[in-house]
């Protein structure tokens, strides 16, 4: 199976020189700029998560994402993750169709449920319809992807009867991120999805189990092998010293405020050494560490695919965009030689 490698962004507010926070719209044209250099580096993926918060403002990826393409010739494009759960099926498959003929048909989705859920009250969904929300849609949004009029009924939106869903574009690849739940690798397998692990914390070798899991459940489902990714954070610098200490204020100041409503523990200078060294989920570092951990854990899980997630609110968008020119130019050849 052919290795790609990726980047994903949450579209974090960056920072001037000075530290003080950029607008919304600086932060979202420089996005622009980013995925522009993740194209010429030679990337395979650019990836733009769903937020709905004043740190994280990325709340309509696909029309960064269109912009994107205009300025791009080969590298694909899509959401990392698009929470399907509090979206219309219909929309999101119409958006992301008009954006894979925009970009020539690169355009690729991962589907999501959502672990951080500001958009379920944004859009007025009961959080304790969280399964069955997703489960229907999720169901939805695969017959959406057969083409052709659609018969569907369900209780989370209005049934269609031979209903025609336009733009006709050519099927686009569609991912299910995956965070802890078994239960969501199994459903990948069943509708044919690539899996994309989301690996946030902890030991990577951990969701080995998963990738055992949904290679077993293609083969119950008589569907062929299918790409497992990994989508991990990181930041990468010339140096192990200068990437931790440019990640680590920010990184402490982001999951200090996410542990207040989603029950993390606020990171110590301790617990930040084990996550960036080997057996931790952090990839930040220089561009042989970074590569030598992703290598290592790429062929635990059995994966073809790796999306860093770079950036973290904080940051300047010269560091970003020095972060993406070591990923492509050094850290990929370097993880693909010790793939070979």
């Amino acid at each position: 199976m052919t290795t790609t490698f990726g980047l994903d962004t949450f579209g974090d507010v960056t920072h001037d020189a000075s530290g003080t926070p950029l607008t919304h719209a600086q932060t979202i044209r420089n996005l622009v700029e980013q995925g522009v250099l993740a194209d010429q580096v030679g990337l395979d993926f650019f990836g733009i998560g769903e937020h709905h918060t004043p740190d994280m403002p990325l709340s309509a990826a696909d029309v960064v994402l269109a912009a994107i393409a205009a300025r791009t010739s080969s590298i694909h494009l899509g959401s990392a993750v698009t929470v399907l759960s509090s979206d219309d099926p219909v929309r999101v498959y119409q958006r992301f169709s008009t954006l894979n003929a925009v970009s020539g048909g690169r355009a690729e989705i991962i589907l999501g449920r959502g672990s951080s859920v500001d958009s379920f009250p944004l859009f007025g969904y009961d959080l304790a319809d969280y399964e069955d929300l997703f489960e229907e849609k999720t169901h939805l949004f695969a017959e959406l992807l057969k083409g052709g009029p659609i018969t569907w009924q369900g209780k989370t939106r209005a049934a269609l009867h031979e209903q025609d869903v336009v733009p006709y574009t050519e099927p686009f690849p569609t991912w299910i991120g995956v965070g802890g739940s078994p239960q969501s690798v199994v459903r990948a397998a069943s509708y044919g999805f690539s899996l994309m692990l989301a690996i946030i914390g902890g030991h990577p070798g951990r969701f080995a189990p998963f990738s055992e899991l949904y290679k077993h459940a293609l083969e119950k489902f008589g569907r062929d092998p299918l790409p497992i990714g990994i989508h991990s954070p990181g930041h990468v610098a010339e140096t192990d010293e200068q990437a931790r200490e440019e990640f680590w204020p920010h990184y402490l100041d982001l999951i200090g405020r996410l542990g207040k409503t989603r029950g993390f523990a606020t990171p110590t200078p301790e617990s930040y050494a084990h996550e960036v060294g080997p057996h931790g989920a952090l990839f930040v570092g220089s561009p042989e560490t970074v590569a030598e951990k992703m290598a290592r854990t790429m062929k635990k899980l059995d994966a073809s695919r790796f999306d860093l997630k770079y950036g973290i609110g904080g940051l300047s968008h010269e560091s970003l965009m020095r972060t993406i020119e070591l990923y492509g130019t050094k850290v990929v050849p370097l993880v693909q030689d010790m793939l070979a």
